[in-house]
C-alpha cells in the first residue's frame, strides 16, 4: 500500500509519499481500507513537533493521521466477521497511520456508518464533530443569546453556526475572505463579516444595533479573539477552544471585571470529565449528520499523496471546512 511517512518533525515537505508494507490488525483490531482521512489543524502541530494537545510528542519515523473512514477488510483474533465488508468511521489517536491506503483501528473505535452518510462527512463528524458537540454542550446556548463565532468557515465554526441556528440564537460568523463570508451567510449566519478587514468590530456593532454579543466561540485567538472578547455585552461569555492564530486570546482579570465577563477554556480533560467522555461526543454527531441536522463543510480535498499540500493550505488558512485526503 502506500502512506504518508514522516522521519523528522519540522514543516509540510517532511510528509512523504511511499509505498510501505501492508498492516495486518492485531487482537481486538481491524483492518480498515481507507477511503477518506481527515486533517486536524492538530495534526500540523504534531508534525512540526510542537505540544500536539492532550497527545503525546510520537516516535519517528510515523504514519500521521488520526481520523479515518471505509470499508472493514480484515479482522484480527477476537473480532466478529460480521465488521467484514461494512463501512465504518473511527478516530485513531494521534499519529495513529490514518494517512494510507489501510489503516488499523480498535474494534472499541469503530462506529458502523448509516446508509447515506458518506465517508468524508463521517470523518469530519469523528473529530471535527465531536469537538463541536463538547463545545456547544459546555456553552449551553439558548436562543435568546447572540453568538459569535470566529472562524466560522471552518471544520468547527461551520458546525457551531449550524447548531446555534438550529437552536434559535443570533449568529454573527467571522471569517477571512469574501469567499469565506458568503459561505458563512450560506450557513444561515445572521450576519457575516470579514475579520481580515479593517475596522470589523465597527461593522458587527453596525449590524446588530442595539444588540451586543452575549457568547463568543473563539478557535482563533490572538488579536481577533480579543477583538470578539471587547464585543461581549454585560455578562457575555468566552469560550475558548483553540488558538489556529499561534496565539490564544489573552484574557486580564482587568477584561472580565469591566464587562462582568466569564472566560472558559473548552478543551482537554474536562470533556471526559464533564460530558461521560470521548465516544458518546462521537454517536452525538454522527447522528446530528446522518439527521440533516449538520451538514459537515468539505469543500477541501487532496489526493494522499498531496498531504504536505493539504498540510500547508491548511496552516495557511487557505481552506473551507474540513480537510479530507482521499486515496
Amino acid at each position: 500500500m502506500h502512506a504518508i511517512r514522516q522521519y523528522e518533525f519540522g514543516p509540510a515537505e517532511n510528509l512523504r509519499y511511499e509505498k510501505v508494507e501492508d498492516p495486518a490488525p492485531g487482537p481486538g483490531q481491524v483492518r480498515i481500507e481507507v477511503r477518506a482521512a481527515g486533517i486536524h489543524l492538530l495534526d500540523t502541530f504534531i508534525r512540526a513537533g510542537e505540544q500536539g494537545g492532550p497527545f503525546p510528542r510520537p516516535d519517528l519515523p510515523m504514519t500521521p493521521g488520526r481520523e479515518v473512514a471505509g470499508v472493514v477488510d480484515a479482522v484480527g483474533d477476537g473480532v466478529s466477521g460480521d465488521w467484514l465488508g461494512r463501512r465504518v468511521v473511527a478516530h485513531l489517536g494521534a499519529a495513529s497511520g490514518g494517512y494510507a491506503e489501510l489503516a488499523v483501528a480498535n474494534e472499541s473505535a469503530l462506529h458502523a456508518l448509516p446508509d447515506g452518510l458518506a465517508e468524508d462527512a463521517a470523518v469530519a463528524m469523528i473529530g471535527t464533530g465531536r469537538t463541536t458537540a463538547a463545545i456547544m454542550a459546555l456553552s449551553r446556548i439558548e436562543p435568546s443569546d447572540v453568538v459569535l463565532v470566529t472562524a466560522a468557515a471552518g471544520g468547527i465554526g461551520s458546525l457551531a453556526v449550524q447548531e446555534s441556528r438550529a437552536i434559535g440564537a443570533t449568529v454573527v460568523g467571522l471569517a477571512g475572505g469574501a469567499a469565506k463570508v458568503e459561505a458563512v451567510r450560506a450557513l444561515g449566519a445572521d450576519v457575516a463579516v470579514d475579520y481580515t478587514q479593517a475596522g470589523w468590530p465597527e461593522a458587527v456593532r453596525d449590524a446588530l444595533g442595539d444588540r451586543t454579543p452575549t457568547v463568543a466561540l473563539d478557535g482563533v485567538g490572538g488579536a481577533a479573539g480579543h477583538a470578539a472578547m471587547k464585543l461581549l455585552g454585560p455578562g457575555g461569555r468566552l469560550m475558548i477552544f483553540g488558538w489556529s492564530s499561534g496565539e490564544a486570546t489573552e484574557v486580564t482579570t482587568a477584561d472580565l471585571l469591566a464587562g462582568g465577563l466569564t472566560a472558559s477554556v473548552i478543551v482537554g480533560p474536562q470533556i471526559l470529565k464533564l460530558l461521560g467522555g470521548l465516544r458518546p461526543l462521537e454517536e452525538r454527531a454522527l447522528a446530528a449528520a446522518a439527521e440533516g441536522r449538520w451538514i459537515p463543510q468539505v469543500a477541501s480535498r487532496f489526493p494522499l499523496a498531496e498531504a504536505a499540500a493539504a498540510h500547508l493550505a491548511l496552516e495557511n488558512r487557505a481552506t473551507t471546512g474540513k480537510v479530507i485526503l482521499i486515496p
